[in-house]
């Protein structure tokens, strides 16, 4: 960063026209070893013995408000709440990444099990513990957001939320209901017992969704909003929970549900929260892959969806940065990219194997062409930018010191045994320029900015936090390209 900031003039230029580049080659096997030992950092819950050993027990009584054992699961990103419409479209995404990128994993997919697990785990909880009810939330962000404190030193209030009958979430009922059907894909062999649970809740839970309908935002209110608001509505959710659970059973009453729905919005995103051009690749797979002719709405669907990222379509509405990044919003624009990549990466490995290619008026698609653009997502974020730095902590020479991350930037309990209050952490280490002193290896944060230019400061929240939602979507395009080498 600091050549970047260099007086010369030649040098200025060719920082800002993004041609210095890197001159090795991303390790993509190490940042897929890394990507996955993130989620260590991000459990709640009684730990086991593990890699990162700064993290310590947290979120013990979880649940304990309502009556019922609600441990375990992740902390989305850098307070300490459990907010499940993000965590469940996490949990996809893994699984999604280990039932397409199976092979390609190698050795990193008892990693992608171990990281799936520990959330179903908890989903599964969430899912059976009261009947008629779904708990979706433990932990009063409001509160947490006013304190600076290790999640093994909670004291705020770890309130329980729920959806039901009379307040409904078909948007976080179908994202759990697809979490958990995309999972028991990848126990199926490996854990029969376990596969079959997981099935079973997710038709349960999806029953929910179909059943009461309705937005968790506008049952919950402030307590998800404005934190993690369904802004795309439930519609996306329904669509992405019933194509899940049609792959996983081939029942033709999701099939016959899909249709139904009319959900043919068109779309340039992809996130935690708006799922419609994942759930319509996910089902174009049928048409490519399986050459049924039925499923080919969702694959002109998919390849609109493509047309809009392209930078070269006529019909693109995808912006990029002058260092080629994808820059979809100014609020943790990565996320959109790591899920975006991972549709490319997806849809071109779908493209190979059918041999298909399409067009966006003049411009012709090859499965290379969303290759290419992929791989210069992914290289940017390992490293391959004007700033010259990665994206993901602990991966390269240069990347993120001061990352907007309770656990990370304040001491480890064997470190600091005494608790850190409430607001105790602000001043000597939320304000501090100093590095965190915990790595939280393998963490991809929010990223630059539209002019790639990236801070490295704690209090931008926006830019230094990381999520889980934006490393498991990585986690396939790594393992693709790992497995090129």
């Amino acid at each position: 960063m600091a050549f970047c900031k260099g007086s010369f003039f030649f040098i200025f230029l060719l920082c800002n026209w993004g041609i210095i580049s890197v001159s090795a080659s991303p390790n993509y096997r190490d940042a897929l070893a890394k990507s996955l030992l993130f989620f260590q950092g991000q459990r709640s819950g009684r730990l086991p013995r593990q890699q990162i050993t700064w993290r310590a027990n947290s979120g013990l009584s979880d649940g304990q408000m309502a009556g019922v054992d609600l441990t375990g699961g992740y902390y989305d990103g850098g307070d300490n709440v459990k907010f499940n419409l993000p965590m469940a479209f996490t949990t996809t995404m893994l699984s999604w990444g280990a039932i397409e990128y199976a092979k390609k994993l190698g050795p990193q997919l008892s990693s992608n099990r171990a990281a799936i697990r520990w959330a179903t785990n908890y989903l599964l909880k969430c899912a059976r513990a009261t009947p008629g009810k779904l708990y979706v939330g433990v932990g009063d962000p409001n509160s947490d957001h006013k304190c600076w404190e290790r999640p093994e030193d909670m004291d705020t209030a770890r309130n329980v939320y729920s959806v039901s009958p009379s307040n409904p979430g078909s948007d976080v009922a179908g994202e759990t209901a697809a979490a958990l059907a995309a999972a028991s894909i990848v126990f199926r062999k490996v854990d029969p017992k376990y596969s079959k649970l997981l099935l079973k809740t997710a038709k349960s839970v999806m029953q929910f969704a179909i059943q009461y309908r309705g937005a968790y935002s506008n049952s919950l209110g402030s307590t998800v909003c404005p934190f993690y608001c369904s802004y795309s509505g439930y519609k996306d959710e329904l669509l992405w929970g019933a194509a899940w659970l049609w792959r996983a059973t081939n029942e033709v009453y999701y099939l016959n549900f899909i249709k139904s729905l009319g959900a043919n919005d068109g779309t340039d995103i992809f996130s935690w929260d708006n799922k419609y051009a994942g759930a319509r690749l996910l089902l174009a797979r049928r048409s490519l892959v399986d050459n049924d002719h039925t499923f080919q709405p969702y694959r002109q669907q998919a390849e609109e969806f493509m047309c809009r990222i392209l930078p070269n379509s006529p019909y693109s509405t995808t912006q990029y940065t002058p260092g080629g990044l994808m820059y979809k919003l100014s609020g943790s624009n990565l996320q959109y990219v790591t899920s975006i990549t991972y549709l490319l990466t997806t849809y071109s490995k779908y493209m190979a194997t059918s041999k298909h290619t399409f067009k966006c008026g003049n411009l012709f698609v090859t499965s290379n062409t969303l290759q290419t653009l992929a791989k210069k997502q992914v290289d940017y974020i390992l490293g391959e930018n004007p700033m010259k730095k990665s994206y993901m902590v602990g991966y390269g020479a240069s990347y993120p010191k001061r990352i907007h991350h309770r656990g990370s930037s304040l001491p480890s309990k064997t470190a600091h045994p005494q608790s850190i209050g409430c607001k105790a952490g602000f001043q000597p280490y939320y304000y501090t320029t100093n590095p965190n002193p915990n790595i939280l290896t393998g963490a991809i944060v929010g990223g630059p900015n539209q002019n790639d230019f990236f801070p490295d400061e704690r209090t931008d929240y926006t830019r230094s936090e990381p999520a889980t939602y934006i490393n498991a979507a990585i986690v396939g395009p790594l393992a693709y390209f790992a497995a090129a080498l």
